[in-house]
C-alpha cells in the first residue's frame, strides 16, 4: 500500500509515527457493516455526533456499502450525508436527497445467467437485485438473515434464470465460508476481467459489473467533487473495501477486521466498529482548523 503517512503497510494499532502534513482530507468514505455500524447494525450518538463535526468543518462524508441504495439511504439520511452513496460495492451511486444517478453499471445478464445456473448446482441461497429490489427463490434461514440485517423487505420469485429478463444489478451466493472460499476459487479465474467477483462477508459471494468495485467508485466520486486522490480517507473491514482502501490516500481499518485485512491498511484504529471510525476521522480530518 502506498506510503501516504510516513509509515509502512499494516501499521500497529495506535503506534502510527507522523501525522499526514502534506494532504488534508477532504472527503471520507466509510464502509457500513462492521465499520461505521455497531456491533448491533445501529449508528451510535458518537457516531453522529463526529459525522456532525467532519460535515461542519466542510469535509465531505459519504458512505461506500455493498448494501442496497434503500437500505443504505436510510442510515446516510440520519447522518445528514447530502452527497452520493457508493452503493452495491460500486455499481450504483446515487444521491440520498436529490435520487440523482451518477452511476449505474448493472451486471450483464448473460453473465448473470451463468453464475445462477453454477450456484444452482451447488444447492447456495441466491439473492438477486433488481430495480433496488431484494429478489430471492424461496425463504430460508439464510436469507431471513440476510433481510434483517439490511432492514429491506423480501420479494419471492421463484427460479431467478426464469424470473430476470434483464441485467440485474448484482447477485450474491450466501454459504458457509469453507464453500464461499470453494466457490470463488473456482469462478474467479473463469470470469477474470469480464465480473467482479468479491467476499463482502465470510459467508457472502457477491457478483457484479467487472467495474463495480468500491475503489473504482470512489475514484469518479473523487473526480466528481473535484477531490485529489491524496486527499481521501476511506475505512473499512472487508475484503471488498481493499481496493478503496488501496485508492484512497490513507486507509484506515478497524480493529475488528481480520489480520490479512489489517496488512493491507496504513492505519488501523484501536478501537472497534463505529468507535474506530470516530477515532479516525478525530485523528486524521482536520476539524476546527
Amino acid at each position: 500500500m502506498k506510503n501516504f503517512l510516513g509509515e509502512g503497510p499494516g501499521s500497529v494499532p495506535g503506534e502510527l509515527g507522523e501525522e499526514p502534513t502534506s494532504h488534508k482530507v477532504k472527503l471520507v468514505a466509510v464502509d457500513l457493516d462492521d465499520t461505521l455500524l455497531s456491533k448491533d447494525l445501529e449508528v451510535t450518538d458518537r457516531v453522529k455526533a463526529a459525522v456532525a463535526a467532519v460535515r461542519a468543518a466542510g469535509i465531505y462524508f459519504t458512505v461506500a456499502t455493498g448494501r442496497m441504495y434503500q437500505s443504505a439511504a436510510r442510515i446516510a439520511r440520519s447522518l445528514d450525508v447530502d452527497i452520493p452513496l457508493i452503493t452495491y460495492q460500486g455499481a450504483l451511486v446515487k444521491n440520498s436527497l436529490s435520487g440523482e444517478v451518477l452511476v449505474d453499471k448493472p451486471l450483464p445478464l448473460v453473465y448473470a445467467r451463468q453464475v445462477i445456473a453454477r450456484v444452482h448446482q451447488y444447492g447456495y441461497h441466491l439473492n438477486g437485485y433488481l430495480d433496488d429490489r431484494l429478489l430471492m427463490e424461496h425463504d430460508s434461514e439464510e436469507g431471513c438473515h440476510y433481510a434483517a440485517i439490511a432492514g429491506v423487505e423480501v420479494e419471492m420469485v421463484g427460479n431467478l434464470l426464469e424470473y430476470l429478463d434483464r441485467d440485474p444489478t448484482k447477485v450474491i451466493a450466501i454459504a458457509e465460508e469453507p464453500l464461499i472460499d470453494r466457490l470463488k476459487d473456482e469462478l474467479t479465474p473463469l470470469y477474470a476481467g469480464k465480473i467482479a467477483i468479491s467476499k463482502s462477508k465470510p459467508y457472502f459471494l457477491e457478483f457484479a459489473h467487472r467495474d463495480a468495485t468500491k475503489g473504482q467508485a470512489l475514484a469518479f466520486l473523487a473526480s466528481y467533487l473535484g477531490i485529489k486522490q491524496e486527499e481521501i480517507m476511506a475505512v473499512g473491514d472487508g475484503y471488498n473495501d481493499l481496493d478503496m482502501l488501496n485508492y484512497a490516500g490513507l486507509g484506515v481499518v478497524v480493529a475488528n477486521a481480520r489480520e490479512e485485512i489489517k496488512r493491507c491498511a496504513d492505519y488501523v484504529t484501536m478501537a472497534p466498529y463505529g468507535d474506530g471510525v470516530v477515532e479516525a476521522l478525530e485523528k486524521f480530518v482536520p476539524v476546527g482548523n
